[in-house]
């Protein structure tokens, strides 16, 4: 009887060990949607599986499991065009082996929680757009075998502590920004480094400390001093693009490797400014404490840190307590986001800030409001001696606003300030104040208003002459080649729309995109599922904001606005229909073209509607891969239709009032 009954003890523990773990743990769930929600744009909906509650988190996209299914142990979503932040969280992940991310367009900084994967083997990180230092925490990734951090924009000093990385085999720095000397980690120069302290042997980082290290490539930064002779067995081309003193290697021009020195390498940000960089020393190392300063001194530093981990546990304690399906952007509204968000002082430095009070001043106690939406509101204004200006306010209360959305917005300010054409409306400046909160943009004002209004306003001399719709459609293909091939990276407008261009006093077309906030606030607990794109004419489906992310998209809806621009239609109505579905009989039946043209629009060349037909035919073509580039578009509109004022005064009457009007 009594094996009996072991054979059945034993056939019961082995039957728990693969059914009783079927669980995550609530901290592992929470750090997967805690990543999820800091993605804020998943342009091929890798994610989607992500939003089901019942689902096995085992089973979503890119998440392996172990195989009793009590930790996740992979996280590999790469080449997915992910755009978003790097999740705090991620570091709760505590079994987890390898956490590859390669190709996204993931932006901010690496979190420094990241450190906390001891059983880390492999972080790929490379080829997407992160900034900020190397946390030194990842001198405690002690099992890493790989780590691949390349083609990004991260700054600061190699921080020493990779030397601790004992199995370290592979390391990929190249094309960064990162400064000052390659960390050898002898004793002497740590010595040195630490002006002139005790440094015991056990305390030595650096790379020579890694003895495992076959690969690595530090090339094409800004690193500068000597290749340390532990590391001389590399390729040369591993160092190459940098400022180090070499005579046989290729190196960056003197003039790029001026603020590149040791010096200045040593004052760079870090990511928590309540941490002390790795590298601090007292200011006041040279003199002498008297001995019951250093007791006391001791004795507080210890009843502090006590404190500081009495908090911690019972914070640890109380996270341990939750449910394992957590919801965190499902938030309540007293709840703040506490999470400590890197902020790169660079980003920012050469856009002007303005203050909440002079641009109160200049809109009128923010009275004179021309546009509005759920997310955003318009104000116009005058600068005091200055020009006019279009003041965009983003409507959102501060317990909404996150790190990621602060991040955010500072990338997008930084990314809108580098456009300089004179048909994309400019950025001057940029608002950021927490009392009261307010997060603002500034660009310069066109004083005609939008192409939407001019085009569905339906009052007397609100129309438009055939030469000066054709001189529009020009300047916007112009605004969208520069966008689409003269910025890099390429730039694009997240709807373009009439309501997207404005006009100048005269009629000179500006693109300028209002509406970017959209996907990043549609995150937020206020704005999520109430989002629209709302006109006074018509509604656009939210099925069809999708095609607006990539240069594709743009070029789509360039023709769909090539459309409105000659017919007088708004893209969609609710008892129309599609304008594209409407215009296709028409653009497929040369003779039949004419009934494209706004019927109030007596005169029109059908030389330029054939180009205009040829054009739209192209950007509407359902195969993307077909459509032409904006600068073939554009050189077909610019050879082949005529704006000269001949032309234009020898086709209608309108035309001469126009010109009047003008001058």
């Amino acid at each position: 009887m009594k094996p009996r009954t072991s054979l059945c003890f034993l056939s019961l523990i082995y039957t728990l060990s693969f059914v009783a773990p079927d669980t995550l743990p609530s901290n592992e769930v929470w750090a997967l949607r805690s990543f999820k929600e800091a993605v804020y744009e998943d342009l091929y909906q890798v994610l989607s599986d992500w939003d089901t509650l019942e689902a096995d988190p085992c089973n979503w996209f890119g998440v392996t499991c172990t195989m009793v299914r009590d930790h996740v142990i992979k996280l590999n979503i790469s080449g997915s065009s992910l755009k978003g932040f790097l999740a705090p969280e991620l570091g709760q992940l505590t079994h987890l082996q390898e956490l590859i991310l390669h190709g996204n367009n993931l932006i901010g900084t690496i979190p420094r929680e990241l450190g906390d994967l001891k059983y880390l083997r492999v972080l790929d990180l490379g080829m997407n757009q992160l900034t900020g230092p190397i946390p030194p925490e990842f001198g405690n990734l002690t099992q890493v075998v790989k780590i691949n951090l390349q083609s990004n924009g991260l700054t600061g000093r190699l921080p020493p502590e990779l030397g601790n990385l004992r199995f370290l085999q592979e390391l990929q720095l190249d094309r960064n920004r990162l400064q000052g000397p390659i960390p050898a980690g002898d004793s002497s120069n740590f010595a040195s480094n630490m002006h002139g302290m005790y440094v015991s042997k056990e305390n030595v980082t650096g790379f020579c400390r890694s003895s495992q290290l076959k690969v690595a490539d530090f090339s094409y930064n800004f690193l500068v001093g000597s290749i340390p002779k532990c590391l001389q067995y590399l390729p040369r081309l591993s160092f190459q693009g940098n400022c180090i003193q070499s005579q046989d290697i290729k190196q960056r021009p003197p003039i790029q490797c001026a603020g590149a020195s040791p010096a200045n390498a040593k004052s760079q940000p870090v990511v928590n400014p309540s941490h002390q960089p790795t590298e601090y020393v007292s200011k006041h190392h040279g003199t002498s404490k008297p001995v019951w300063l250093l007791a006391l001194e001791i004795v507080t530093g210890t009843m502090v840190g006590s404190l500081f981990l009495v908090a911690v546990l019972a914070a640890f304690q109380r996270c341990n307590k939750k449910s394992s399906i957590i919801i965190p952007w499902k938030k309540s509204g007293s709840q703040k986001d506490q999470t400590a968000v890197y902020i790169d002082p660079e980003m920012l430095k050469d856009v002007r800030r303005y203050s909440r009070q002079e641009l109160e001043v200049a809109c009128e106690d923010f009275s004179n409001i021309i546009g509005s939406s759920p997310d955003s509101v318009v104000y116009k204004g005058t600068m005091k001696g200055g020009p006019e200006i279009a003041v965009i306010s983003l409507c959102i209360r501060e317990e909404h606003w996150t790190g990621y959305l602060e991040l955010y917005f500072q990338r997008e300010v930084a990314d809108l300030a580098r456009l300089n054409h004179e048909n994309i409306g400019k950025l001057l400046g940029y608002c950021r104040e927490d009392t009261p909160f307010t997060r603002m943009l500034v660009f310069d004002y066109a004083s005609n208003g939008t192409l939407h209004d001019h085009l569905h306003c339906y009052e007397e001399g609100c129309q438009f002459s055939w030469t000066r719709r054709m001189k529009i459609a020009i300047g916007i293909a112009r605004g969208l080649k520069y966008l689409h091939t003269e910025v890099e990276p390429p730039f694009t407008i997240s709807e373009l729309n009439s309501s997207a261009v404005y006009l100048t006093e005269e009629f000179s077309p500006k693109l300028v995109d209002f509406e970017s906030w959209k996907t990043i606030l549609e995150r937020s607990e206020k704005n999520s599922g109430s989002i629209g794109s709302q006109g006074a004419i018509c509604v656009l489906p939210n099925s069809l904001e999708a095609r607006h992310l990539d240069t594709k998209g743009n070029i789509f809806a360039f023709g769909v606005l090539l459309l409105e621009l000659i017919s007088g239609r708004p893209p969609y109505c609710k008892d129309k229909g599609y304008l594209v579905d409407w215009a296709k009989d028409y653009l497929e039946r040369p003779e039949e073209m004419s009934s494209l043209v706004d019927p109030e629009l007596k005169h029109f060349r059908h030389e330029d509607l054939k180009v205009i037909c040829e054009v739209i035919t192209l950007c509407i073509n359902p195969d993307k891969t077909a459509h032409p580039s904006m600068r073939e578009l554009c050189s077909m509109l610019e050879n082949k239709i005529d704006t000269s004022v001949s032309v234009e005064l020898k086709s209608s009457s309108l035309a001469w009032a126009e010109l009047a009007l003008l001058s």
